[in-house]
């Protein structure tokens, strides 16, 4: 039986893209899903992992910074505006929860076709490293949000299901980057994994990986100029117009080189309104180019993570703050200090707002806090939804919902 053409998708259209880039691209057409198994064909669909997460993961950077306090709701966009009143509901979510799927989808169907073309060569394959790393950070970014884990068509799960998952693809991203020696992609791997195992509550094996990741390093979401489908969306919404605020929040007005703003002013010297026509108009300055790529694992990160490590093992102050300071050094920021354990869980929760500010991981990190009792509680999420449901078009096509 012939094999059903399939209409060229983002993973498959990278191919092409990868072949004639800097040329005038024109749509081939319809292709066999059989053109993609093939070894010619490996960077494009990994090309189109990356591509999917990016497009997946720039609507949790916005969205997610209403969710949690990186940023206000200040415009006309329908699913914002309910999510600024604290409510998540599942007939708003469905954009983040399909596109955030897809990417998981995306790379772990990528994986195994990768195994499949590649055979015994897949251990010691570049792609297939990145291939892993990519389901990872999906899988990662499905864990920090969602309510419930939804595999394919299954039931519903524990969220934390995708921490399991995710740690699977990135000890494979580990061990074949070993094999071929690539440092670069060992240290994302790691980095991931350290900040997985955090989410699983192993701080000691997470401060055991953050400890071999240095400072400086940095893996990031790619975006682009290329078209809008990779542009991060940042300058559209709060610099060029005002649907996202600072305002109100706990980074208004604060000196710190990490949350770059800036007041908006009216041609007479006033604060202009956003697009609300009503909030104050505070832009941030960190993405401000469409093509900014969004940091998705940072050496900073890490040493907060050993940091938050010695605070809840050991309720250790001074080696906590050693790694908060060193970090804090990195930037050019002068040292802080604690009296007691309740000042150091503070500082290690503005730290990590601050370190980690519009890259879409807030969210999570006040969800835990916010399940935690004594200094460790953070109080942002009382009173409000603390995790993303399932998507309404899921419940409605779901036989197991």
């Amino acid at each position: 039986m012939m094999q059903k053409p399939i209409f060229i998708t983002t993973v498959a259209a990278m191919i092409f893209t990868l072949i004639i880039s800097g040329c005038d691209v024109q749509n081939p057409g319809p292709i066999a899903e059989d053109s993609l198994n093939s070894e010619e064909a490996i960077p494009g669909l990994v090309t189109g992992m990356s591509s999917d997460f990016s497009l997946g993961y720039r609507v949790t950077t916005y969205w997610g910074g209403v969710w949690s306090d990186d940023m206000i709701h200040s415009g006309t966009f329908a699913a914002p505006t309910i999510f600024r009143t604290g409510s998540i509901n599942s007939e708003d979510v469905d954009p983040w929860w399909g596109s955030a799927h897809r990417a998981r989808w995306v790379a772990e169907n990528g994986v195994e076709r990768i195994q499949n073309i590649l055979g015994e060569e897949y251990d010691q394959n570049f792609y297939a490293a990145r291939a892993n790393l990519f389901a990872g950070f999906a899988n990662r970014h499905l864990g920090e949000n969602v309510c419930h884990a939804v595999i394919d068509g299954g039931p519903a799960e524990d969220f934390t299901v995708h921490f399991d998952r995710a740690e699977d693809y990135l000890n494979e991203s580990l061990r074949i980057a070993e094999n071929i020696g690539n440092s670069e992609l060992y240290d994302a791997a790691l980095a991931a994994r350290a900040s997985v195992l955090a989410a699983k509550g192993d701080w000691v094996g997470a401060a055991n990986d953050a400890m071999e990741i240095p400072i400086e390093f940095r893996h990031e979401a790619v975006y682009s100029l290329n078209s809008g489908r990779e542009n991060n969306n940042w300058p559209t919404n709060t610099i060029d117009r005002g649907e996202y605020s600072v305002y109100s929040t706990p980074w208004d007005g604060v000196d710190d080189p990490r949350l770059p703003q800036e007041v908006v002013l009216t041609a007479d010297g006033d604060t202009a309104t956003a697009a609300d026509g009503n909030t104050p108009w505070i832009s941030q300055l960190k993405h401000e180019t469409e093509a900014d790529n969004i940091a998705l694992a940072k050496g900073t990160e890490m040493l907060l993570i050993r940091a938050e490590m010695e605070l809840r093992e050991n309720q250790d102050i001074d080696e906590a703050l050693g790694y908060i300071n060193e970090g804090r050094d990195f930037h050019g920021l002068d040292p802080v200090e604690a009296d007691n354990l309740e000042e150091a869980w503070d500082i290690l929760h503005y730290e990590r707002g601050a370190d980690m500010w519009l890259e879409g991981r807030r969210f999570w990190d006040l969800r835990r806090w916010n399940n935690d009792e004594g200094p460790a509680n953070h109080p942002f999420l009382d009173g409000r939804d603390n995790c993303v449901p399932i998507g309404l078009e899921e419940i409605g096509s779901n036989e197991n919902l």
